[in-house]
């Protein structure tokens, strides 16, 4: 039995230092090489000696390598959108784990709403990739979320659980500690939509303790939850300020330098 909202919340503010924010762009089917560098290049000027918090940028496919080499000298760090559950093979059109740490990748984004919905990808063939991930030094960032019509039927924690559960399957301990969870409701990503401050506290208080009954509460205490779903400068702040979001994972304002960076200067701690 779950606790209550009200238990879920109370201990959590005093643990709260314990993690450290990241921040992630999603920039999914977006930017050419060449912008992405020029994307990248910005973002350098901008933020890429911010040492307060996480900061993480994860281009498409082809342009991985070339941002790469073009943050060597920052404080941001890669990541990938995807990859395979296979570590190699005859899988047209897959990406390996073992060729994004090739490329200095270090977090990879595993089970967005759109691969959920397009690609119908289930939680089980999430964990698998999560377990591959792990076992190439590669930290996912798993994402979970509920859409409007769940929302509105009632169903936000039942289909979240389902997820979580699900998808951190066969994960241990040590697994989990170095995996990121991302609550993404489906109903705010790119609509201009955003969860309350209440809102989004309560789905992470309420992941955090799903972590504590599958594994324990040190491992919960540890584990960072980002918030996804129309994060911008305006709103950076309150959202990071809530005791048990750890950060945020940015889909179409991390396409542009400046709303980008807001986000993250709005976002490090006071």
């Amino acid at each position: 039995m779950l606790p209550t909202l009200r238990q879920r919340i109370s201990p959590i503010k005093m643990i709260k230092k314990e993690r450290r924010l990241i921040i992630a762009g999603n920039w999914k089917m977006n930017k050419t090489v060449a912008e992405a560098l020029a994307l990248v290049n910005g973002l350098k000027i901008e933020v890429g000696k911010v040492k307060e918090l996480d900061i993480v940028v994860c281009p498409p496919f082809t342009a991985l390598s070339e941002v790469s080499k073009a943050i060597l000298d920052s404080n941001i760090r890669l990541g990938a959108q995807n990859m395979s559950e296979n570590s190699f093979g005859a899988f047209t059109g897959e990406i390996a784990a073992g060729m994004l740490r090739e490329l200095s990748v270090r977090h990879v984004i595993l089970g967005h709403s759109e691969r959920r919905q397009y690609q119908k990808e289930s939680d089980e063939l999430i964990s698998k990739k999560a377990l591959a991930a792990h076992a190439t030094s590669l930290k996912p960032i798993v994402c979970v979320g509920e859409t409007l019509a769940e929302r509105e039927g009632g169903l936000t924690e039942t289909v979240i659980e389902t997820q979580v559960r699900g998808s951190l399957a066969g994960l241990s301990k040590e697994q989990m500690v170095e995996t990121v969870v991302a609550y993404e409701p489906v109903w705010a990503i790119g609509t201009g939509k955003t969860a309350t401050a209440a809102q989004a506290q309560e789905v992470h208080a309420f992941i955090r303790a799903i972590l504590v009954s599958i594994f324990d509460d040190t491992v919960a205490r540890r584990v960072r939850i980002q918030y996804g779903g129309s994060v911008k400068a305006s709103n950076a702040t309150e959202l990071m300020a809530l005791p048990d979001v750890d950060g945020a994972l940015v889909g179409g304002a991390a396409l542009d330098v400046r709303s980008f960076s807001d986000i993250i200067k709005n976002s490090i701690p006071n």
